[in-house]
């Protein structure tokens, strides 16, 4: 594991995958700004790390990157399979909510609703 000036490990494997030590931050979301190229100034800032955090982190993908990867592509594959299970386990609901008919009182503000939408050509 990359380790801190103080021979602490910066990155430890918990039960969410390999993971920021003292964080609940994990590679994988490190990852998923990298593949946005995002600049690291703006991934420290957006995940609230010190520049000790990331750097080592950085340096731990960076000298691990074929593991990282292959655990990144399955993260990856997890969640899409999450999100499509959901997603088909709640297609009925969602059709259901849709059909029901505008609660007593919310007629004028279903009409904005629809009227600004044609304006912007939203389905």
């Amino acid at each position: 594991m990359a380790e801190k000036n103080n021979s602490q490990p910066v990155v430890v494997r918990t039960s969410r995958g390999l993971t920021i030590a003292g964080t609940r931050i994990t590679l994988y979301a490190i990852m998923d700004y990298l593949k946005l190229e995002w600049p690291a100034k703006l991934i420290r800032d957006r995940l609230n790390l010190t520049d000790e955090q990331l750097n080592g982190a950085l340096d731990y993908i960076e000298a691990h990157l074929e593991e990282v990867e292959a655990e990144y592509q399955l993260v990856l594959k997890q969640a899409e399979e999450i999100r499509q299970y959901w997603e088909e386990r709640n297609k009925e609901r969602f059709a259901e909510i849709a059909a029901l008919p505008p609660r007593p009182g919310q007629e004028k503000i279903k009409a904005k609703i629809r009227a600004r939408k044609k304006e912007l050509n939203l389905p």
